[in-house]
């Protein structure tokens, strides 16, 4: 049984998730969301009846906070982490990772993400491309999906798929969109990956921002779509020698009118902002586009 957990981040509902496992008296976590949420996660987790001691796997889509930044603390009760060979260095040594968020969010770490330590190498396991990994009853297939982070995993559970970012945002029934902050956005890997999510025809998603989907060719269309309507919009505003400084606040009014145009309200645009910062894809997405030209 898979059980999703709400981590409430900044007091919105649904904006970033972590499931759970169930597997014996060991069961397995994919992704552990923000230390500032790790109190709710733990909670969560006591209410399906078990302790964090009791989780010796955790399983990341990749390193970004919002997903992995309370990794550490299950590593301080002997579980392992699973994570792509291109994270595992920034999670056994925090500080590259930590200082490029402190730029961005400054004195808002904490009250965002909270604190992150180092997690010992031999805790580490630096996952394979299309390698099975067993834990008592459940097997687990990791596939490398770069395009959102270069370091990105999904992780297959027989027909289901967790999917971290590389099938996007979409909370309750609003637009998918495509979650792109710096540093190595990459549409045409992105676009790859999402090629190899239709391979796998899983019957079912469970995206970290938000929960599970079972639409799934519509949802992927969706987000291909949204991907494209970004960058030729911050195509054509950078063509017009904008700035990022210029640019985020367009960008910003441009998003919430698209999602107010369809009927959702304010409570919804807090949520989205949430799970993916209008002005963070901006950067991401002149940064890819400067890395193209």
């Amino acid at each position: 049984m898979i059980h999703t957990i709400d981590l409430h981040f900044l007091d919105n509902p649904q904006t970033i998730a972590a499931f759970l496992i169930e597997n014996g008296t060991e069961p397995i976590l994919v992704e552990t969301g923000a230390y500032s949420t790790f109190e709710t996660l733990k909670k969560g987790i006591e209410n399906l009846g078990f302790a964090i001691e009791d989780v010796r796997h955790v399983l990341l889509s990749h390193i970004h906070l919002d997903h992995a930044g309370a990794a550490w603390a299950f590593a301080k009760h002997g579980a392992k982490i699973y994570v792509h060979p291109f994270g595992a260095k920034h999670l056994e040594n925090p500080t590259k990772l930590m200082d490029s968020a402190k730029r961005i969010y400054q004195d808002q770490m904490d009250r965002l993400w909270g604190d992150m330590q180092a997690i010992p190498f031999d805790q580490l396991v630096q996952v394979e491309h299309g390698k099975i990994y067993s834990f008592g009853n459940q097997e687990l297939t990791a596939w490398h999906t770069p395009g959102h982070a270069s370091h990105h995993v999904a992780w297959q559970l027989g027909n289901l798929l967790f999917t971290g970012d590389v099938a996007g945002v979409q909370i309750g029934t609003a637009p998918v969109v495509a979650p792109c902050p710096p540093p190595d956005i990459d549409f045409e890997l992105w676009f790859e990956s999402i090629k190899l999510i239709r391979r796998l025809k899983p019957e079912k998603m469970y995206l970290t921002h938000f929960g599970e989907k079972t639409n799934i060719e519509a949802h992927l269309a969706d987000l291909e779509q949204n991907m494209k309507d970004n960058l030729a919009w911050i195509s054509e505003h950078s063509k017009k020698g904008e700035s990022l400084e210029q640019m985020s606040p367009k960008f910003d009014a441009w998003v919430r009118n698209s999602l107010i145009s369809k009927g959702f309200n304010d409570f919804v645009l807090a949520q989205y902002q949430a799970a993916n910062p209008a002005s963070m894809s901006v950067a991401g997405l002149l940064r890819y586009l400067q890395k193209k030209s």
